[in-house]
């Protein structure tokens, strides 16, 4: 039961555990790392899983020269491409029976919260969803079940996947190699974690204010 546990923690919060992953699994860390990418972009029931914080703590390891960068960039982008392919299936799969209810492991107030995205943001939600914890996952769902079609869907998840593997994995390659983040290598997660949290806090402060009533002035 403490092994289940165990593996569990390191499955969950793989982003803090990965210098020792690397450290006992040496290359096979990057079929570890396409799991969990696969799994966070593409099941919409693990939209927990550790998205901006792995891949800068994996670029962060790849300066250090515990991975190699160009195969981790190539395994992370096939990852995060083919996740969110698979999801936009399961979506056209499911169709609207997502929003009816019917279908019990999806959360309808993230379901909401991703259409409210695409309402404001449209066909560029693909690209810039992959920066938005939570709204990631449900995004090529969404897709999925409305109208859009693969061939658009293809593009704008190639462009967003790759973009987002980059950016993420190369912050971490350059600035994961500074001694101050290196000293404190741990807070630094915490702070990219906690920085990656704030489009989605953001988001919902926004849709708080546009369901609260305004005060009647006249009163």
């Amino acid at each position: 039961m403490d092994l289940l546990r165990q593996i569990v923690d390191v499955f969950l919060h793989i982003d803090r555990h990965l210098a020792e992953l690397t450290r006992d699994w040496g290359a096979l860390t990057n079929l570890v790392l396409f799991v969990v990418v696969f799994c966070e972009t593409g099941l919409v029931v693990t939209p927990f899983l550790p998205g901006d914080s792995l891949l800068f703590t994996a670029g962060a390891l790849a300066s250090l020269g515990s991975l190699n960068l160009g195969v981790l960039v190539l395994v992370l982008s096939a990852a995060a491409v083919l996740g969110d392919t698979a999801n936009y299936w399961i979506g056209k799969k499911i169709g609207p029976r997502a929003f009816d209810g019917s279908v019990k492991f999806l959360k309808q107030e993230h379901l909401r919260k991703t259409e409210a995205f695409y309402e404001k943001h449209g066909k560029k939600t693909i690209i810039l969803a992959r920066f938005v914890p939570i709204v990631r996952t449900f995004a090529p769902f969404v897709a999925g079940v409305g109208s859009m079609r693969y061939g658009v869907f293809l593009a704008y998840n190639v462009i967003g996947g790759v973009a987002w593997v980059l950016i993420c994995v190369l912050a971490g390659y350059f600035f994961g190699n500074i001694p101050v983040v290196k000293r404190n290598f741990s807070l630094a997660i915490l702070a990219i974690i906690a920085i990656s949290m704030v489009p989605l806090a953001v988001e919902a402060w926004k849709a708080r204010r546009v369901r609260s009533p305004e005060p009647d002035r006249a009163a």
